[in-house]
């Protein structure tokens, strides 16, 4: 479904959820991007918002039979942020209503970003030099110093292939709080 024509059907959903749960009491909000939607609970204890996700998911699921589309249960993850160093981190069983119970991951990629559970974006800005390092190791079967690739073209395929995944990365990082001397 093209985004134009998922916003214009998923916004009556959105809408109705929040009169739900507000009318249920829920602190819970609703962000959704083209054909992803995201649940969000912010409370200090697990428990308080485990009880809201899954009051939450069974709305959402109602809705969408309603609405005529599908939930994809096998699709859906949980993702607790915490402050604390050693946190239980618990599951949601959401079995009740048909659906998976779901193990929280120790990374969340959302729209292009790596998120860990204290938003350092560390694993962001390892995944992206990950990947420019790896292209550099390829680059290397396409030429050696005595035949093949010119340095010129090095050079060039550097500037259009690894800068760009290099600073994705780095840029983010810097940006959002890099560690800095004193």
């Amino acid at each position: 479904m093209s985004p134009i024509l998922s916003a214009l059907y998923i916004a009556p959903l959105i809408h109705i959820f929040e009169h739900r749960a507000q009318a249920l009491s829920l602190n819970t909000f609703i962000l959704s991007f083209v054909d992803n939607g995201l649940l969000i609970s912010q409370r200090k204890m697990y428990n308080k918002t485990l009880s809201e996700l899954y009051s939450s998911y069974r709305v959402v699921t109602d809705l969408m039979v309603t609405f005529g589309l599908v939930m994809e249960h096998d699709k859906s993850e949980i993702f607790h942020f915490s402050r604390a160093h050693n946190d239980s981190n618990p599951k949601l069983n959401l079995s009740a209503i048909g659906a998976p119970t779901l193990k929280p991951k120790t990374y969340w990629r959302y729209l292009g970003f790596y998120f860990d559970r204290h938003l350092s974006f560390k694993e962001h800005v390892w995944y992206y030099s990950t990947k420019a390092l790896s292209t550099v190791k390829v680059m290397e079967m396409l030429g050696n110093s005595t035949r093949g690739l010119l340095p010129l073209q090095k050079c060039l395929l550097y500037c259009s292939c690894i800068v760009p995944i290099a600073t994705y990365g780095f840029r983010l990082w810097f940006f959002a709080g890099a560690p800095t001397k004193a």
